[in-house]
């Protein structure tokens, strides 16, 4: 987008405001006091979720918690959807239109931090929300809320939805319950992301492709008798020496990477199982599976040429978001409207010493956190996958992200870890509520900018588009982080 059409954007924007009534202004301004009004509430819940850090599709207490406060505020929930016991959909109202706001709850391993600004691990605790999800669901149901009140005033007409989605690293939840139909009659979803800056641009995602590869072997004793051995281990090895000889004449795009899960029990025992846990991405979808293909091939040679065995699961399969700029410039204004996240002398110093912690890079300025970025289209988007894409190739979807970390810091790293236990992080939430809720409400008054949407949506997915989830038939993979 020029900067020309993007001042003509938020001035529009500006100027629809001036000629709404006097209440209209001052709905709008409600939506934000009454958010702000309940700063203590949502902090305790995103914070208990924080310490929780649960699993993907182990975050019973989280969801539970989630329904609880939705309930409490006469959501019609339903739980265990999609036959994963900790994802439920959330609604209330009836008729058109059908909006929909998603959270997401899930921890990553391994990643069990305080939140000091300094490497501190928590002894007994197997996760830590580096990814901020903690926030990304409270702040998406205190935005369903506020839309919730003003359709119960009868100042909105329509159906407001939460979904509660879990299991986003990796498990692919969400795909599963597109699979099952659950979006089917929502006119548009919005989401968000915890991040290190204010953003709202239209941007798109790497699809994913991730699967096990099981190799079986014969143990023997490796010093006594290895001539009866087969390795399973030298079956995942040779795997990986293939796939890695193959990045040379991949795409610049495609991205590859693999954990040994299971690599044997004892030096002297030659392993009879082994396993690799592999991630495929790629912008294209075509391509993505052409990749995979060729991984499995990697696969099958490295277990004739040990003679083992190989066999693979699927375990999620995620298409690249797609952007849907109408939809971005709404949000991108409303952002503008309710402002970035502004720092205590306290949490300057705090700020400072997370930023003394990173290596190699050059820090951003605090301040920027004060800040929204300017609007920009990229539809190459970064490094990352979301299951969020498979939504956005069924319904018109539209996301964000607020500064809940400190500038500069890393996604999946302990920093975001710390940041998100601390009021930075709380404050970031606060911003993506009300930006959410705003931007909703502008979806209820103004059915134009659905039609819009929706044209533009069908245009860019193309007439002939069916959708297929890349995870085939398979049940929820509800153990694939054991």
């Amino acid at each position: 987008m020029t900067r020309m059409r993007l001042f003509w954007v938020i001035a529009m924007i500006s100027l629809s405001l001036i000629g709404h009534s006097q209440e209209t202004i001052k709905v709008r301004s409600g939506i934000k006091v009454d958010i702000d009004s309940k700063y203590d509430k949502y902090r305790k819940a995103a914070l208990q979720i924080w310490n929780y850090a649960e699993l993907g599709y182990k975050e019973y207490k989280s969801s539970e918690l989630l329904q609880s406060m939705l309930s409490q505020e006469d959501f019609n929930v339903q739980a265990g959807v999609a036959g994963i016991p900790t994802a439920f959909v959330a609604a209330y109202g009836s008729g058109k239109p059908v909006i929909a706001i998603l959270g997401e709850f899930d921890a990553l391993p391994g990643l069990a931090q305080t939140s000091n600004p300094v490497k501190e691990e928590i002894n007994g605790k197997e996760a830590g929300h580096a990814c901020g999800h903690h926030l990304f669901g409270v702040g998406s149901a205190a935005a369903a809320i506020e839309i919730k009140n003003l359709i119960k005033s009868g100042m909105l007409k329509g159906t407001i939805k939460y979904f509660g989605t879990p299991a986003e690293e990796g498990g692919a939840g969400k795909v599963y319950m597109v699979r099952e139909g659950l979006f089917e009659g929502v006119d548009v979803v919005i989401h968000w992301h915890p991040g290190s800056a204010n953003s709202a641009n239209p941007s798109s995602s790497l699809a994913n492709m991730s699967a096990k590869f099981r190799f079986h072997g014969q143990s023997a004793h490796a010093s006594g008798a290895p001539h009866r051995g087969r390795s399973a281990l030298d079956g995942v090895e040779a795997m990986n020496h293939m796939v890695n000889m193959m990045r040379e004449h991949t795409t610049p795009e495609t991205r590859i990477h693999y954990v040994i899960t299971d690599g044997g029990k004892a030096p002297n025992v030659i392993p009879d199982f082994a396993e690799v846990y592999y991630y495929v991405r790629h912008p294209d979808i075509d391509e993505l599976k052409r990749l995979f293909g060729r991984i499995t091939k990697a696969a099958d040679g490295a277990a004739l040429g040990t003679e083992t065995r190989v066999e693979y699961e699927i375990i999620g399969g995620v298409y690249n978001l797609l952007p849907v700029r109408s939809l971005a410039e709404i949000v991108h204004a409303n952002m503008s409207e309710v402002g970035g996240v502004t720092y205590s002398e306290e949490e300057i110093k705090y700020a400072e010493k997370i930023q003394a912690t990173f290596e190699g890079e050059k820090t951003p300025d605090i301040a920027t956190s004060m800040k929204v970025q300017p609007f920009i289209e990229d539809r190459r988007g970064g490094g990352g996958s979301t299951d969020v894409g498979d939504i956005s190739w069924v319904v018109p979807t539209v996301g964000m992200r607020t500064a809940t970390w400190v500038p500069g810091t890393a996604g999946h790293s302990w920093q975001a870890v710390a940041c998100g236990g601390t009021e930075i992080g709380i404050k970031g939430m606060m911003v993506a509520a009300k930006t959410m809720a705003l931007t909703a409400y502008d979806l209820f008054t103004k059915p134009d900018l659905i039609q819009t949407a929706t044209k533009e949506w069908h245009k860019a997915r193309g007439g002939n588009f069916k959708y297929e989830a890349l995870i085939g038939n398979r049940p929820p993979a509800l153990d694939y982080r054991d």
